[in-house]
């Protein structure tokens, strides 16, 4: 990936503003707007393509799925969000960030109390990840090694990818989650960065961008390392570091959704059953046993090991509203690290 081209990712992030209707026109697979009778309109963000096939398949055999036909539309979180909010039609949308959700609620699309229920809202998990070249040549064992000058990195972009914003407070809460460390967190976080050779829009589009041979550390969730190496075993390897965060991704129905089965498609997706599928595909279960074997895991038979470290957005950074202001504002810490790493 040439100089240039990163460029032209890191003034996307420092420049970005929200998407206009013409980013509706990027979108396929969607109904026009209307009564969609016998049709259930999925929202998503890029990695959940190949889970929510599998979970419609199954969802399709009991009595709420019956008949259903299932529309997608797939991108980059916050894309989507936007897209959404720009009057793509949806009956159910599933997010990366809560914070993406948190634009549909105060456009009145999503229910205020979206959060309620044994999940708080949240509809799949994961873990941060990262992702090497066959065998391991660099030796790469935890987040120390992404700062190294001979260590090329990939990972999305955080103006559009959910995934990139995940992936940047992991690497950030190696060393400052406590809030008392934020100048060595910066340095760190400063060196992860300069040493970025590619930000695509999302995190799909970085796995694309890493399998094509950008780079020697993808920075990714532990459900896309699973699922791409099930689908092209030795493509790569997965390190799930010593310390990492917690992705918890957010599914709601929409407060104008044309579909009966919306509620439906929740109640399965949250369901032991539900649940059981999107394990089998590289999601950690929220409910239910994990299945005995899951492909593409460096452990089939162990596929979720815990870390020593675990930390989440709530617990460890006080909060996506406390995130996004700190780190991903205009002015924010990584806005500022990306400009000076622009202009360097």
């Amino acid at each position: 990936m040439s100089r240039r081209r990163f460029l032209l990712g890191v003034s996307a992030v420092v420049g970005a503003s929200a998407l206009g209707a013409s980013a509706l026109a990027g979108c396929s697979n969607i109904a026009s707007a209307g009564t969609r009778a016998g049709q259930l309109t999925i929202v998503g963000f890029a990695v959940l393509s190949e889970a929510d096939l599998g979970l419609a398949a199954e969802w399709g055999t009991t009595p709420g799925g019956s008949g259903v036909k299932v529309q997608t539309s797939f991108g980059a979180s916050g894309e989507q969000s936007r897209n959404v909010a720009n009057g793509l039609p949806a009956d159910f949308v599933h997010f990366s960030l809560s914070s993406d959700m948190t634009r549909l609620v105060d456009k009145g699309l999503v229910s205020q109390d979206w959060k309620k229920g044994a999940h708080n809202g949240i509809v799949t998990k994961s873990v941060v990840v990262l992702v090497v070249r066959p065998g391991n040549p660099l030796g790469i064992t935890g987040w120390d090694d992404l700062a190294r000058p001979d260590v090329k990195v990939v990972t999305p972009n955080p103006s559009s990818s959910g995934s990139a914003r995940w992936n940047i407070l992991a690497a950030w809460a190696h060393i400052g989650a406590d809030g008392k460390h934020d100048d060595q967190a910066e340095d760190f976080l400063g060196k992860v960065l300069s040493n970025t050779v590619s930000l695509p829009g999302s995190g799909r589009d970085a796995t694309t961008a890493f399998t094509s041979g950008n780079a020697d550390v993808l920075i990714s969730y532990e459900n896309e390392a699973i699922l791409a190496r099930h689908k092209s075993p030795g493509v790569f390897d997965y390190i799930v570091p010593e310390d990492t965060l917690t992705i918890e991704n957010p599914g709601a129905v929409l407060t104008n959704a044309q579909s009966a089965s919306a509620a439906s498609w929740l109640d399965f997706a949250h369901s032991d059953r539900g649940q059981g599928v999107l394990a089998g595909f590289g999601f950690r279960p929220l409910a239910g046993a994990v299945p005995a074997q899951v492909m593409g895991a460096n452990d089939p038979s162990d596929p979720y090991p815990t870390p020593g470290r675990l930390l989440t957005i709530d617990k460890d950074f006080g909060g996506w509203s406390k995130v996004n202001k700190k780190f991903f504002a205009d002015g924010g810490l990584v806005t500022k690290l990306l400009s000076k790493v622009a202009s360097s």
